[in-house]
C-alpha cells in the first residue's frame, strides 16, 4: 500500500472531521493509507506540514482538507490563493502529488454540507491517479 500523509485543518473541525471519514474510506478503496492526520489551525499552516511530510521518504503524497468561508472582506481569497500556489509549487519540488480537498474560498455554511464528501474523495482520487 502506498503511504500518503493527510493535513487537516483545526478549524472548522467537525465539518473537516467528517472530511476525513470520506477520505479514509476512499483511500482504502483505491489502496492507500495514511497515518494519523496531522491538523494544523487553518489553511496558512497547511504548506509547512506538507512540506515536512514530504521530507519522509515513504510518503508518495499528500491530501489536504479544510474549509476557507466567505468573509466580510478578501482576506480568504488572498489566504486561498497563497495556499493553493504554495502547494503547486510543493508538487513540483518534491514531484510528488497533492490532492487539494479544501472548501473555498469563499464557501458559506449553505454550501459545506453538499461539498464535503465530494471534496474529500476528489483529494484522493486526484493522488491515486498520479502515481
Amino acid at each position: 500500500m502506498l503511504k500518503i500523509s493527510c493535513i487537516c485543518t483545526d478549524f472548522h473541525r467537525d465539518h473537516v472531521a467528517q472530511m476525513l471519514e470520506w477520505a479514509e474510506d476512499e483511500a482504502n478503496k483505491l489502496g492507500l493509507t495514511f497515518d494519523n492526520p496531522i491538523w494544523v489551525p487553518g489553511a496558512l499552516e497547511i504548506p509547512l506540514s506538507v512540506d515536512r511530510t514530504f521530507s519522509d521518504e515513504t510518503i508518495a503524497g499528500s491530501i489536504v482538507l479544510g474549509v476557507i468561508e466567505a468573509g466580510e472582506t478578501h482576506h480568504g481569497l488572498v489566504i486561498g490563493q497563497a495556499v493553493i500556489k504554495t502547494l503547486l509549487e510543493l508538487q513540483l519540488i518534491h514531484d510528488k502529488p497533492i490532492g487539494i480537498g479544501i472548501i473555498g474560498p469563499g464557501a458559506r455554511k449553505a454550501h459545506l454540507e453538499t461539498r464535503l464528501e465530494k471534496h474529500a474523495r476528489a483529494a484522493v482520487r486526484a493522488v491515486a491517479r498520479l502515481q
